[in-house]
């Protein structure tokens, strides 16, 4: 036999059955699009099919199409003052984005906290969302919600159209697809499975839904939010974790400043979503940078420049501004002093001695002036039970010298300006969605749930009054606010 031709023989039994050369050209075309789809900055949600099986599947996603409306929602958190801070900063997100704003509840004090920026310690935003979420229903069911329009003057930006908003409520009725206003549902109602997904759904606890939500997984330990900051795009922030913090916490986090409206503005896989959920929206100027968001002024855009102007201050309802005006005026009847003197919360209550310490200074001035009485408004956490042996007591028994007055929950002054925001409710009758939707839907005879909760708005509008000047704690929110309000001469 042949030697050559036995080889060739072998040789040819050995062929595969397929060819090669297609199986390669497929393997290359397979390759080709893996890479573009996960090595490139090509959006990926180019490449996806989003339609029918995600209506049916999230009916959520529906009220994009049907109202013709995008929106924003974010997780405030900790005490009022602090989550009106966020709010302006959410008006501003949401004017920049050209989104709904979902105005939130007021949240009870410190019921739902972040976590320390600096330290790279919060909670992340899907955590921090389903929290909110999860409070926002005790207080439904408790009768104790309170909206944030309830109590904010949304008056003015509205009616510019500076910014768009609707109440949580009416929102929660379209997206979690109800057939009647939350204050009709029994407390058990609330606890149903189909309310609990539809908060974990917006909260991103699914993950995103293209065209319908879009969370954001960014917070304050790897991004700060800029806009319209030329050549500054995706550069590292100033501030980033220390050496020692690194190891001590074995983190990782690097902070870059990100334009939002290039991030999440018109192009971006944000963009088509009906609803993008923030997490905080908290910020603070910490070791010359922000901890969060640094938008501060916007030149080239008019109306953005204009809106920074305007959060800066936001005033509080009539109703409560006519409250306090009413107390100075009536009750007072005198130029006064007012002493904002938080002593029990947090850090605060271990320092009693520097709290007082500004207090004594400026009534030693004003008692050397005169004339006598001194008249003190008193704003504290203290209980008067609790004043003996403070600088309080030595006050109040001083009475030839100084003459203290204070508010409390159950005077008729607080009671009557309770009943009258309950009925004028501007929370559901905020945006225009509200009044096409919310309050037509509402029942008459729903229940109306507790009175609100001012004693603090109230409290804050009294010190604003006062012409002898303001004392507040040092680092205290609360004495900010009131810092804020006199500047804005609103009394």
């Amino acid at each position: 036999m042949n030697v050559s031709s036995f080889s060739r023989s072998k040789w040819r039994k050995r062929n595969p059955k397929w060819p090669i050369q297609p199986v390669i050209s497929v393997l290359i075309l397979l390759f080709i699009f893996f890479f573009f789809f996960f090595c490139t900055d090509i959006p990926k949600y180019i490449f996806s099919n989003s339609s029918k099986p995600l209506i049916s599947q999230f009916p959520q996603c529906r009220i994009g199409e049907t109202l013709g409306e995008k929106f924003l929602w974010f997780a405030p958190h900790s005490g009022f003052s602090n989550q009106l801070s966020e709010l302006k900063n959410a008006i501003l997100m949401s004017a920049i984005l050209n989104r709904t704003l979902i105005i939130p509840p007021i949240l009870d004090h410190h019921a739902v906290a972040l976590g320390s920026c600096p330290k790279f310690r919060v909670l992340n935003p899907n955590d921090l969302r389903i929290r909110v979420w999860d409070h926002i229903i005790q207080l439904l069911q408790s009768g104790r919600y309170v909206s944030m329009a309830d109590i904010v003057d949304f008056s003015s930006l509205v009616s510019s159209s500076m910014v768009k908003i609707v109440d949580f409520r009416v929102f929660a009725l379209l997206w979690c697809g109800l057939n009647k206003d939350l204050a009709c549902f029994e407390a058990s109602e609330f606890e149903s499975s189909s309310i609990k997904q539809c908060g974990s759904f917006l909260s991103g606890m699914d993950g995103n839904v293209d065209r319908c939500l879009y969370a954001l997984k960014d917070d304050c330990r790897n991004t700060v939010w800029t806009y319209q900051q030329k050549n500054r795009d995706g550069l590292l922030d100033s501030l980033q974790p220390d050496e020692e913090l690194k190891r001590k916490k074995k983190i990782s986090y690097v902070r870059k400043r990100r334009d939002v409206f290039k991030a999440l503005g018109p192009g971006s896989e944000a963009d088509l979503a009906t609803v993008l959920a923030f997490g905080s929206l908290f910020t603070s100027p910490y070791k010359g940078s922000e901890l969060y968001i640094d938008i501060h002024e916007a030149p080239p855009d008019h109306r953005i420049q204009t809106l920074l102007k305007k959060i800066e201050f936001l005033p509080f309802v009539p109703e409560i501004t006519n409250a306090g005006k009413k107390f100075a005026i009536e009750k007072i009847k005198a130029p006064f002093l007012c002493a904002q003197l938080r002593l029990l919360d947090g850090q605060f209550k271990n320092h009693w001695k520097a709290t007082f310490s500004g207090l004594k200074q400026k009534l030693e001035i004003l008692r050397e002036e005169g004339p006598h009485p001194v008249h003190i408004f008193v704003m504290t956490d203290l209980p008067e039970a609790n004043w003996t042996g403070s600088y309080l007591e030595e006050l109040a028994r001083d009475s030839d010298t100084y003459k203290l007055y204070s508010l409390q929950e159950g005077d008729e002054l607080v009671v009557q300006t309770a009943n009258k925001l309950a009925a004028a409710g501007h929370g559901m009758k905020s945006g225009s969605l509200s009044r096409n939707l919310g309050v037509r839907r509402m029942k008459k005879d729903c229940p109306s749930g507790t009175l609100p909760s001012v004693l603090l708005y109230i409290e804050e509008m009294i010190c604003s009054c006062a012409s002898l000047g303001f004392v507040g704690t040092t680092g205290s929110t609360i004495a900010e606010s009131i810092e804020l309000m006199r500047k804005n001469g609103i009394c």
